[in-house]
């Protein structure tokens, strides 16, 4: 098989050579092709005769490991929507985006059966669509969903997606829904995006999966490196090691990355990192974040030119920077894909030129989105074909891309999105609590970590014991990574006399020689 010529998608490569490992689980299995397309086959018949039909969707909250990847490929050649759920969602939030999404089965893994059965229930799933890897009360094997189903391709093949929950300002997930075009899978051109960034098809590329596989760009790059002939090394629990290790072993050429695993690779000791072999490396793809300035130069002298940089939304569109674009214009975040666009608009809607800051707004001419059963959002924010997330920046004369701040309030903790709205109402719903805002303060790890500020109800003593009680208080409605990790008081909220908050006002304090706290 050579690289000038490879067939069109994982399903036709694994015809063409069953036998070529694709994939090395986390525990250290491997999978062939031939195995791995049996399994997704398997999958797609058991869903149809679970009552699925092309366009339904399905839900998952697993893990990294061969069943997320199987789920992928089999919604992806049956016209089906599947629905990544972030695992670290107590069951609220869960049932929030099953019962959304109109997910009509939920395939669960036991690590998270307590989540993920509070969420079935709430969302009034019956028994007989719940499918567990692992032993999960209520649930039924998700072996059952396999056996006796046939291991050839599902009849009438059609290309299905992925819709992705992405969080906004009004607190409740929305899932990003493309249409789907009706046609078989070889006719898309499966993983081509990842050419944008010089990647080739075959040519010895190994890819490392090191983040979870529920968020929007690690999925789709590991999908992508699979239809493109890549085999996978999926990392479970991340740790920066461990990451050394596979890459050496497996002499992995490409990942996807946020700039917290960069904080962590260069903390370890000289000689933990001089032990292992990266020169493999050929494109160490980062986003969701910012990246510090010399932090990223730490990592080009250490991994050499493969550290490039991305800036996309879920939504669509996007640009690249490759090392040398970096360090020839230190800051940018690239330009524009081939099949996207970047423009900069005032608050009017016109267009700027070159060098003056006003809101980044994408497009992408291959298709639109619409957020899932949200029509004022999809309208929103949207200027013609363009759409915006929020952030401002600027593009030079060159068409290179400079961010300047990030979205209105957004915190960015460790590369993930966490939106304060969301936990200002959780925070809201305490009794002791009159009024309360959630804001970003520094972390030397993670980048930002997730602060409470209070108004105590009247009657409510400020204090360690009511700052306790609110933290207990999260942990029952917030994932952990959206609680606060600790709680501020004041007398009064900072607020004009239309009820607009000066949240920076809060925040100022707490970035005082540090980073602007934009």
């Amino acid at each position: 098989m050579t690289s000038s010529t490879p067939p069109n998608g994982f399903w036709a490569q694994a015809l063409a050579d069953p036998d070529r490992t694709v994939l090395t689980t986390p525990d250290g299995a491997r999978w062939t092709a031939g195995r791995l397309h049996a399994a997704a086959n398997q999958l797609a018949h058991g869903l149809r005769a679970a009552g699925l039909r092309q366009g339904d969707a399905f839900a998952v909250v697993l893990p990294n490991g061969a069943e997320f990847l199987t789920a992928y490929l089999a919604a992806t050649q049956a016209g089906l929507y599947l629905v990544p759920v972030n695992h670290h969602l107590v069951g609220p939030e869960i049932a929030w985006i099953v019962a959304d999404s109109g997910a009509r089965v939920l395939i669960a893994h036991e690590r998270f059966a307590a989540a993920a059965t509070a969420a079935a229930d709430e969302a009034g799933l019956p028994a007989s669509r719940r499918y567990a890897v692992g032993d999960v009360p209520g649930f039924r094997p998700y072996a059952e969903l396999l056996a006796g189903q046939p291991a050839s391709p599902p009849p009438d093949r059609t290309l299905g997606w992925v819709m992705n929950y992405t969080s906004g300002t009004t607190g409740r997930p929305r899932g990003i829904r493309r249409p789907l075009p009706g046609t078989p899978p070889e006719e898309s051109h499966l993983g081509g995006f990842l050419g944008f960034f010089g990647i080739k098809p075959f040519d010895g590329n190994v890819h490392l999966v090191c983040s979870p596989l529920y968020h929007t760009a690690v999925l789709q790059f590991a999908g992508a490196a699979l239809h493109i002939g890549h085999p996978l090394v999926v990392m479970d629990r991340w740790t920066p090691e461990e990451m050394l290790r596979l890459i050496d072993t497996h002499r992995c050429t490409h990942t996807h990355m946020v700039p917290t695993q960069f904080h962590r690779l260069l903390a370890l000791p000289a000689a933990t990192r001089a032990a292992y072999d990266v020169s493999a490396m050929r494109h160490a793809l980062h986003g969701a974040a910012p990246c510090p300035e010399h932090v990223k130069r730490a990592m080009i002298d250490w991994w050499g030119e493969c550290v490039e940089e991305y800036y996309a939304a879920s939504e669509g569109g996007g640009a690249f920077a490759t090392a040398r674009d970096w360090l020839k214009k230190p800051g940018t975040v690239g330009k524009a894909w081939p099949i996207s666009e970047l423009a900069i608009f005032d608050d009017d809607g016109n267009r700027l030129p070159p060098g003056e800051l006003g809101t980044v707004y994408m497009r992408m001419t291959t298709g639109g989105f619409a957020y899932h059963k949200d029509e004022a959002k999809t309208r929103k924010n949207r200027i013609g074909d363009f759409f915006t997330v929020g952030d401002l920046g600027h593009l030079d004369e060159d068409g290179y891309l400079f961010l300047r701040d990030r979205k209105t309030d957004l915190i960015i903790s460790g590369g993930v999105n966490i939106y304060p709205a969301e936990i200002e109402s959780a925070l809201l719903a305490h009794p002791a609590v009159a009024d309360a805002a959630a804001f970003g303060i520094p972390h030397d790890d993670w980048g930002e970590e997730v602060k409470a500020v209070v108004e105590p109800a009247p009657g409510h003593a400020p204090g360690d014991a009511l700052a306790a009680d609110i933290l207990r208080h999260c942990a029952q409605h917030l994932a952990g990574y959206k609680r606060p990790k600790s709680v501020d008081f004041v007398a009064a909220m900072p607020r004009d006399p239309n009820g607009k908050l000066y949240k920076r006002r809060l925040r100022a304090p707490y970035w005082e020689g540090r980073a602007p706290a934009t």
